[in-house]
């Protein structure tokens, strides 16, 4: 049904006559950092629900119930473990010295500790010896750093190997939850004095990194804010969701034609990039279907629910203006079971004694459940290299040289003749104004790639160090829904 603009979800309504959504106030995830418990009589896009829910100072998910799972063992001894098997039973052990109730999850940063930091760190600092030192500091920014643990370990292994490294690394973690800028600080400061942890959100960012440096984020986007986009199926318009939560406590969803200009940015940008639309081809080129589809009866005035990555194309553009010259590395789940009904739709899901329970709706209350959804990451490569062939202002303007990738096949040595040639090549960014090779001419940034968990760890990790006796590797063999954009 459509009312001044408004269409109502397609759940039945427990909104009562007294309680209009149209007289709820609207709110956004910042306003209500300062609320010590959810509010009441309110509406609020997808995104602010979801920000809310998880990030809140008071009551959200991170903020006072999840716990990252911590050995605070020894590393573990991979060899003396027969297989899979007995690896599977040790981690269930650990796990069972966490209490029940407790909202528990693992990291391979954790499961793999040291080796899986010190595969990343072997990354970085490859890529650091071969385009900056010793002209450039090292400098490295992690985000959701979870118990510091990925930084801990890069650090120690650059101390350890190349010392030369680490007394000119500077390594910043930006964190949003109090809780664990303070564990961050205790397990690092003690070793790693030189660390700056920074309790802030990154999208409030607003300090500008003039220098290369390198940019983590590791198991976190995943947590990112999503928003709900629904297509009216006679027009094909696209309609934004809202929350809302009346005086009892009740949710229920509402859609609007979409003027928020988060949104509005990322439908634009997908339409540059020509990603299809969640809707079938014949059904969005021919009006005769639509027509025919909307007779049936029961037919639904609404496409299904898609939840669009608003908060990732947010970081992407916060990178582009505050780190102008960093190198990314990110990896997150490419794929999920037990998702809620929808298209790139999440797990929302919590821990009840010691068993993790999903939902069938985003709709819970807020700060009891993790929310946290796949990533294309070939789509992502896409937006990613779109938002940082944009021109930066103001410019930005200081000696780099060129970066590349062991990882990337298409990897080739830079002749003479193609410094002169008038075709750029289509894996190649285009040149920062300013910005130079050690030969004075203009060079631009190779392109990010995609790879697979395994591909990456391939290359970097010392895979000696987690084979079973069996010849198994649960570093490899574990998290085959993950990948990495580098």
């Amino acid at each position: 049904m459509k009312t001044s603009g408004i269409i109502t979800g397609l759940r039945c309504s427990t909104l009562r006559q007294f309680d209009d959504p149209s007289t709820f106030n609207l709110v956004t995830a910042n306003a209500l950092e300062k609320f010590t418990k959810p509010p009441r009589s309110v509406k609020m896009l997808a995104r602010d629900f979801i920000e809310d829910s998880l990030y809140n100072p008071n009551y959200g998910y991170f903020s006072k119930k999840a716990t990252i799972f911590d050995w605070e063992e020894e590393p573990l001894d991979f060899y003396a473990l027969r297989d899979s098997v007995e690896f599977d039973a040790v981690v269930t052990k650990r796990y069972a010295a966490y209490e029940a109730e407790k909202q528990l999850w693992h990291t391979p940063t954790e499961l793999f500790k040291p080796w899986y930091g010190e595969a990343i760190a072997q990354c970085l600092v490859s890529e650091y010896l071969l385009k900056y030192f010793p002209y450039e500091d090292f400098i490295i920014y992690e985000i959701g750093a979870g118990n510091g643990t990925l930084a801990s370990n890069i650090l120690d292994f650059l101390r350890s190997h190349y010392p030369q490294v680490y007394d000119r690394t500077h390594y910043t973690i930006i964190e949003i939850s109090g809780n664990l800028v303070e564990k961050q600080k205790r397990k690092l400061h003690r070793t790693h004095p030189g660390v700056k942890v920074v309790h802030k959100s990154i999208f409030h960012w607003d300090v500008r990194e003039p220098a290369p440096c390198f940019f983590l984020a590791m198991e976190v986007i995943d947590n990112f804010a999503h928003d709900v986009i629904r297509y009216d199926l006679d027009t094909l318009q696209p309609y934004q969701g809202y929350v809302t939560v009346d005086k009892n406590g009740d949710f229920d969803t509402l859609y609007t034609k979409v003027d928020d200009p988060l949104i509005t940015s990322f439908l634009q940008l997908r339409d540059q990039l020509r990603h299809p639309l969640p809707i079938s081809r014949i059904f969005q080129s021919t009006p005769f279907v639509r027509r025919l589809y909307r007779s049936l009866p029961f037919a639904a005035n609404l496409s299904k629910e898609e939840y669009i990555p608003t908060r990732l194309l947010s970081l992407l553009r916060t990178l582009r203006n505050h780190f102008p010259r960093h190198r990314l590395l990110l990896s997150d789940f490419s794929s999920l079971s037990d998702t809620i009904p929808g298209v790139n739709a999440p797990v929302v899901q919590t821990r009840v004694q010691n068993v993790m329970v999903p939902c069938e709706t985003l709709l819970v209350h807020q700060g009891a459940f993790d929310i946290f959804f796949p990533t294309n990451f070939e789509r992502l490569r896409d937006m990613y290299e779109h938002i940082l062939s944009q021109p930066l202002s103001p410019r930005v303007s200081s000696d780099i040289p060129d970066r590349s990738t062991p990882l990337s096949s298409s990897v080739h040595s830079i002749t003479l003749g193609s410094f002169f040639s008038s075709h750029e090549a289509l894996n190649r960014r285009s040149p920062l104004d300013g910005v130079s090779s050690a030969s004075g001419l203009p060079v631009g940034e190779r392109m990010s790639s995609v790879f697979k968990h395994s591909e990456f760890l391939e290359t970097y990790a010392d895979l000696g160090r987690t084979v079973l006796r069996n010849g198994e590797n649960p570093m490899l063999d574990f998290y085959k829904n993950v990948k990495f954009l580098f």
